[in-house]
């Protein structure tokens, strides 16, 4: 219902007063015998009526306004610049709900075969963000290249968003392989990837220097050849062990010689994970009786093979068990056991895992619930307590 559906009180098909004193019906015949009184109470009920309404409607009054999906982007036009030909090209844009009802994404779509855009997710609960993920395929194309990206949402109502993305792809440098994608790397260990930049146009065109800003990242630029009819450089970057668990997105920036293209980017992806991984991270043994015993597998992985020395947790000693392996490999499965005590309540335990010569930090959670008498239910599908 919109806003103008409650402007005058015929809207919410009520009596009113006509101009001779008599009452009005919303069909404009005349009605005889309401006391002053009643209509007093009508014009009360009216008030109210149209005060929930109104609090009701609010926000798919904003979700109406023309651009209220344009108001959920943090950007709506990217331009990459003047880039090499063979590189990885990709950006994000943030979207955030800014309203009370789910916003759903029903699909992405551009006007050339040359940039795509992709979702991180489709469905937005109020406040969400989630990453709108542009490229742009510089293998198949060259010069300059002007696309829309278009978003479509098919929730809380219908709406386009147009993102126009440009970008000058430059045939005479190239990038092999066209970014340093380090995928997942050890937490703590340096990882190294090497590529090389060539130039294969007129003239004299010179890499003067190679900079990233972040301090978990470090780069080497060495010139690999030159001749008069092009130039190669070699382009090494290292991720230290001091970056933090996580994804690490960033980029170098080449500086050169050319007056028309004095810089140009190099991207940068990597995962840095944990050397041993446990799965699940959180376990829940659902609903037990007292007694009851239930087993659950845990998974540590690691990236070589290793021994586990020891399992410990700190508050429910004699609730859980579990067989610890002797043998050393890549991944242990660890089959740990519930006996739920006798007194009803919440379980709540994390458990340290010690690794035969390593000083990392591993550890999960278990939870579960002792119901006094009660048959235990299915196990819990939700996260565990506190966590949303």
């Amino acid at each position: 219902m919109l806003e103008s559906d409650f402007a005058s009180p015929q809207g919410l098909g009520l009596a009113t007063a006509g101009r001779t004193g008599g009452i009005e019906r919303p069909d404009g015949a005349p009605q005889i015998g309401i006391q002053p009184e009643r209509l007093m109470r009508l014009k009360v009920v009216h008030v109210i009526l149209l005060g929930l309404a109104l609090a009701l409607s609010g926000d798919r009054a904003r979700a109406q306004d023309p651009q209220w999906a344009h108001k959920m982007f943090d950007k709506v036009e990217h331009d990459f610049g003047i880039v090499p030909s063979n590189a990885d090209l990709k950006h994000r844009i943030k979207i955030t709900n800014k309203y009370q009802q789910t916003v759903h994404i029903a699909g992405v779509t551009s006007s050339c075969g040359c940039t795509a855009g992709k979702p991180s997710k489709e469905s937005l609960a109020s406040e969400e963000s989630v990453w709108l993920d542009l490229s742009m395929d510089t293998r198949r194309f060259r010069g300059l290249k002007e696309t829309t990206v278009t978003v479509t949402f098919d929730q809380p109502i219908l709406a386009q968003v147009q993102i126009p993305v440009k970008a000058f792809i430059n045939p005479d440098v190239l990038l092999n392989p066209g970014a340093f994608e380090f995928r997942g790397i050890s937490k703590g260990v340096d990882s190294n990837l090497r590529m090389v930049v060539v130039y294969n146009g007129r003239g004299q065109w010179i890499i003067k220097e190679a900079v990233c800003k972040n301090p978990h990242v470090a780069v080497k630029l060495l010139e690999s050849r030159r001749d008069p009819f092009s130039n190669a450089y070699e382009l090494s970057v290292t991720i230290k062990g001091t970056a933090p668990l996580g994804d690490l997105r960033d980029q170098v920036t080449l500086l050169t010689t050319d007056p028309g293209n004095p810089q140009i980017p190099v991207l940068i992806e990597a995962r840095v994970e944990p050397e041993f991984v446990v799965t699940p991270d959180v376990v829940s043994f659902g609903n037990l009786t007292p007694g009851e015993r239930k087993t659950i597998n845990i998974v540590v992985r690691g990236k070589k093979p290793f021994a586990i020395e020891k399992i410990e947790s700190e508050k429910t000693a004699g609730t859980f068990e579990t067989r610890i392996p002797t043998d050393t490999k890549a991944v242990h499965v660890l089959p740990l056991t519930l006996v739920a005590p006798k007194e009803a309540g919440a379980i709540n335990e994390e458990f340290s895992v010690t690794v035969t010569g390593s000083t990392e930090h591993v550890t999960f959670k278990a939870y579960g619930k002792v119901l006094a008498g009660a048959n235990p239910g299915p196990a819990a599908a939700g996260p565990a307590p506190g966590l949303k």
